[in-house]
């Protein structure tokens, strides 16, 4: 599995430390295995795969996750190791690739025998289910219910029309008292032959529903006998899967340098979930280093990029270089990658250090900022330095929340700050009405042709590599977008967003995704490609003053 360079390389243009695996550019060395590795997928004959970059070609499209991690065998020699994410081809060894950490589809490995032992289960399951006796009696019991349920609906029709009947005989006996047209022993007669009908109606209807229930209990006995199989196999099969499942995680093992090694169901106890999702362990990442600690070659730098069609939901560009996703990857490489020295970790340096906060216009109620980019709206997981705290600072004797409304990092623009904790009820009631208008100016890397229109694509969060988001019609929530194409210069467009929702990254999301513009914004490094900078800014606002009830509008031309 291990790959020379086809050009000979000078110890010299080693990095000085392992790439840190969730942001990262890509080491020059690291780029010359890629393109290696990318070279050899256009031209091999090893497999048949269909990434849906070839017109015409036949398969299911998938796209995948490939990476290559740069190695130093014993000989001090140069090379590289390469691996893809999950299967390729239905199969997990091809020639080139390193094997799964932990491979379930062994012919001999108990993952296939307890598979079979679940298949059985399943076809007996499904056999029960169609039995011919089975299937007539739950019509049966169908037919049963439904007739009885309609009787009972008949019999309260019934005595719903006698009570207003009644209720009308009442009220004519109160007027003929009245008039003197009966006595009171007659009309207190009277009451108790209704009386008698309404407590003779109530114990009919008690009879009907207990004789019903009985009914419907024999005709589900009818049924119980398949059921109880049925519910008895499921549990089975239940029990058997979750078995199945502890066994793969109490032997699926991970190295590191120091050779220690851990079981991703150990790995994966301390996390806020306490057990592995899904694919956990079949990334291309823990892949690499596993073969590399097993073969005793030192780990030198890391690159994995996507290569094919991107999934439907999430935003994978061909070719494209992206960090190891977090939630399948970061409690496996915190293990695997113990003891070894690492780039520094980005998210745990002040994007906002020597930048000022600009303040647009304030009064004694609220304040408009100007953030920049790479700047926090509120303080982070392992960062404080935001506009939350700076203008906290700044208005020490402010109530309330203050933040209005928020910015992502990396977006620059104008923000909205409340001194008051009524004037940011006042505003946060325009925002949930969606009175205030805003407007961002954007620059895309490529050309849109489209003059204006609207985007809409429900957005939900990726579990599995937060904070990224996806775009997801069964669980996200709506979002939609108004655009503009302003200008074209140099294979890039001007665009004007017109956000109605305030869904994470919507802005970023619908630019990029295919079923969007399908045009990234320029420097976006979660669905487009890493610049200096998010070429994305809220650049204007209009809300309807709380004090003076003036609509007033706020603009700050972006930098770029």
């Amino acid at each position: 599995m291990f790959t020379p360079f086809k050009a000979s390389l000078a110890i010299s243009e080693l990095p000085e430390k392992f790439t840190f695996p969730f942001y990262y550019d890509p080491h020059p060395i690291a780029l010359l295995a890629a393109k290696e590795l990318q070279d050899y997928i256009e031209n091999q004959s090893d497999f048949e795969h269909n990434f849906g970059i070839e017109s015409g070609k036949e398969g299911l499209v998938i796209g995948k996750m490939f990476g290559v991690l740069v190695v130093q065998n014993k000989n001090g020699e140069l090379g590289y190791l390469s691996a893809f994410s999950g299967k390729l081809a239905k199969g997990n060894h091809h020639e080139r690739f390193v094997p799964p950490v932990f491979d379930i589809l062994l012919e001999d490995g108990f993952f296939r025998t307890q598979e079979d032992i679940i298949s059985a289960i399943n076809h007996e399951i499904e056999r029960l289910e169609n039995e011919p006796e089975y299937l007539i009696q739950l019509e049966e019991e169908k037919l049963i219910n439904s007739t009885i349920q309609n009787e009972l609906l008949e019999i309260k029709s019934e005595i719903k029309k006698n009570k207003t009947q009644r209720d009308l005989l009442r009220n004519t006996y109160q007027n003929q008292l009245s008039t003197k047209e009966i006595n009171q022993d007659t009309y207190e007669q009277l009451l108790q032959e209704l009386v008698k009908k309404s407590l003779k109606e109530s114990y009919y209807l008690k009879d009907r529903t207990q004789a019903s229930k009985i009914a419907i209990e024999e005709s589900k006995g009818k049924t119980q006998f398949f059921k109880d199989k049925i519910d008895t196999l499921k549990e089975e099969r239940k029990v058997k899967s979750a078995a199945c499942q502890q066994e793969i995680f109490d032997h699926y093992y991970f190295l590191n340098k120091l050779g220690d090694q851990k079981s991703l169901g150990t790995i994966f106890q301390a996390t806020e979930a306490q057990k592995p999702p899904a694919g956990a362990g079949e990334c291309a990442a823990p892949k690499l280093l596993q073969y590399a600690f097993l073969h005793h070659l030192k780990p030198i730098a890391l690159a994995e990029f996507w290569w094919g069609q991107s999934p439907s939901s999430e935003i994978k560009k061909h070719g494209q270089f992206y960090p190891a996703c977090r939630g399948k990857c970061e409690p496996i490489l915190g293990h695997m990658l113990e003891g070894i020295e690492m780039d520094e970790n980005p998210m745990l340096t002040n994007p906002a250090l020597g930048k000022e906060l600009q303040i647009i216009f304030e009064d004694e109620y609220l304040s408009i900022v100007n953030k920049p980019a790479e700047f926090l709206s509120v303080p982070g997981k392992n960062i404080s330095d935001s506009v939350y705290e700076r203008v906290r600072t700044l208005y020490p004797n402010a109530t309330g929340p203050l933040i209005v409304h928020r910015l992502d990092m990396s977006t620059s623009g104008l923000m909205l700050i409340a001194k008051t904790k009524e004037i940011h009820k006042h505003l946060q009631s325009q925002f949930l009405k969606r009175t205030v208008k805003k407007r961002y100016i954007a620059l895309l890397d490529g050309i849109v042709k489209i003059p204006s229109g609207e985007i809409n694509l429900p957005l939900r969060v990726d579990l599995d590599d937060r904070p990224r988001q996806l775009v997801c019609y069964d669980y996200g929530k709506t979002a939609l977008t108004h655009f503009e194409t302003i200008d074209t210069k140099k294979r890039q467009t001007k665009v004007f967003f017109y956000p109605v929702t305030g869904r994470t990254h919507q802005l970023r999301v619908h630019a990029a995704h295919p079923l969007g513009l399908n045009t990234p914004i320029v420097g976006d490094d979660l669905y487009g490609t890493k610049g200096e900078r998010l070429h994305l800014h809220a650049e204007s606002i209009t809300f309807r003053h709380p004090v003076s009830k003036e609509v007033v509008t706020f603009q700050v031309d972006a930098e770029f």
